[in-house]
């Protein structure tokens, strides 16, 4: 950690332009008073990633043309207030932020920031090519994200509980952490306007299929509630699954069969019905489970029972 109260207080605005710009990159620095100004940090870092947690008095920061030209830094940034507001300018928009939401911006385009006192946010530093090569572009971007509810929710847990993990994880844990991160912020930074990579595909296809993996016995599970449940749009994971072959409603009923077939060679469920397995399953009845069963294995789920677990081999792509 490190603090003004470190230094007097006549040095003190000269003490954290220097802090600043160590940890960031060359901007200007407009304090509404120099006489004792109030501020700290604490900083987490590897060679690929750094995550600062800052707070301090009333404060604009500025990163004019002059300096993007002089001291270029094409890594982005992923802003978090954690208390607070401060207001951001760049490339004509303004975007104000609170708690809960988020801002995903770059240093290599003009800005200001403007910080009321009572903020304290998280500022995580991002490289570029982690940013430009899932997202398709390598253009400047600023987005205010909703943290919310969804996958922005989980990005923002992510990100204070990087933080507050921070004397517990190790160099390489952070980096494996911060990784998951970006790849789900890309994510909801994408949207549905944005360009639909195939590696964006793919990531969004991977994410889709663990999570009905997860949840297949959930009989309310659609392909909606699923999309709303992972801060998505229907059309971008339907979109994602096209690509990959399938659909929503298709993958939900292959991991309830999968399900039921496991659950059937399992000693631990000999005790239950099939028509019991069925609703434990995701399915609305046993006759259902029976006739969608028989399609995709050749056998109904009691013959399943009775031939034991090796009877019936599954070559389709798991």
């Amino acid at each position: 950690m490190s603090t003004t109260r470190d230094v007097a207080s006549r040095e003190r605005t000269d003490f954290w332009s220097e802090h600043v710009t160590s940890y960031q990159v060359r901007m200007g620095y407009r304090y509404p008073r120099t006489d004792d100004f109030h501020g700290g940090t604490i900083r987490q870092r590897t060679d690929t990633y750094q995550l600062v947690m800052f707070w301090s008095d009333t404060i604009k920061y500025t990163r004019t043309a002059g300096q993007v030209r002089h001291a270029p830094d094409e890594d982005y940034r992923l802003l978090l207030p954690v208390a607070g507001e401060l207001v951001l300018r760049q490339d004509g928009q303004e975007v104000r932020l609170a708690p809960d939401a988020g801002c995903l911006l770059t240093l290599a385009a003009p800005l200001e920031v403007l910080q009321n006192a009572s903020m304290r946010a998280l500022i995580m530093s991002i490289p570029a090519q982690e940013v430009n090569g899932r997202l398709n572009r390598s253009s400047p971007l600023i987005a205010g994200l909703d943290l919310t509810s969804g996958l922005g929710r989980v990005v923002g847990d992510m990100l204070t509980g990087l933080h507050k993990e921070r004397d517990t994880l190790t160099s390489g844990q952070f980096d494996a952490v911060s990784d998951r991160l970006v790849e789900l912020l890309c994510m909801l930074a994408a949207g549905d306007d944005r360009p639909t990579a195939p590696g964006h595909l793919n990531e969004v296809e991977r994410v889709v299929r663990r999570y009905i993996r997860e949840h297949a016995a959930d009989p309310d599970m659609t392909g909606a509630t699923m999309a709303q449940a992972l801060g998505w749009s229907l059309r971008q994971v339907q979109l994602a699954l096209r690509h990959a072959g399938t659909t929503p409603r298709e993958l939900i009923r292959e991991e309830r069969l999968r399900l039921v077939r496991d659950r059937l060679r399992a000693p631990a469920y000999r005790h239950m019905t099939i028509t019991e397995l069925a609703y434990a399953s995701g399915f609305s009845s046993s006759s259902a489970l029976s006739t969608a069963f028989r399609q995709r294995f050749g056998v109904c789920p009691r013959e399943m029972r009775h031939a034991g677990p090796q009877s019936v081999g599954d070559t389709r792509r798991s």
